[in-house]
């Protein structure tokens, strides 16, 4: 049922541009495969195999680790109304200050507040399927609490040491369960 392509069409762009919300998954050698849902208006297209989102504090900081060791990241939105539909990017990362100017230039100012860093995505393969099991959603609205967590700790001058505290997410290796006979 997958179809795969080397760039964004640009109906790919507008069905991305309509969703509430991504989840993105990332793995490096000898971690755990991470998957966080990422919502707000935080991820933005910069061309057929180029997109930045806007990534707030969070538990585990994985995707930033994954990238960093030369992981991979995968991004999949999905309709939850109308047509059925999934659409995955499959990306190498970097990671971008918080400072750049030019990708700041990209976001609303009042959404820059709080912020950890921007994190690019070099798109190498774009993949469509169906969608046809993802239930139906009523969005209503955002959940603001992230958000304003973040700017609260930002304003007290507190995000900064969260952020370095929880630069280096947790080893869950001690929990793996061992699979040999």
């Amino acid at each position: 049922m997958g179809q795969r392509y080397e760039k964004l069409s640009q109906t790919d762009k507008e069905f991305i541009a309509a969703q509430h919300m991504f989840f993105i998954a990332s793995a490096s050698k000898g971690a755990e495969v991470n998957l966080s849902p990422r919502a707000y208006d935080v991820f933005r297209i910069l061309g057929d195999n180029e997109a930045v989102f806007l990534d707030y504090a969070g538990s585990g900081n994985r995707t930033a680790r994954d990238i960093e060791a030369d992981g991979e990241v995968t991004v999949m939105f999905t309709a939850f109304e109308g047509k059925p539909r999934i659409v995955r990017l499959f990306c190498k990362g970097e990671l971008i200050d918080k400072s750049d100017e030019n990708t700041r230039a990209l976001f609303d100012e009042t959404s820059l507040e709080g912020m950890r860093r921007f994190v690019k995505l070099h798109i190498y393969c774009v993949e469509h399927s169906c969608g046809m099991s993802v239930p139906y959603f009523d969005y209503k609205g955002e959940r603001e609490e992230l958000k304003e967590w973040c700017v609260n700790g930002e304003r007290d001058g507190k995000i900064d040491e969260y952020n370095a505290k929880n630069a280096t997410p947790p080893d869950l290796r001690k929990f793996r369960i061992s699979t040999e006979k």
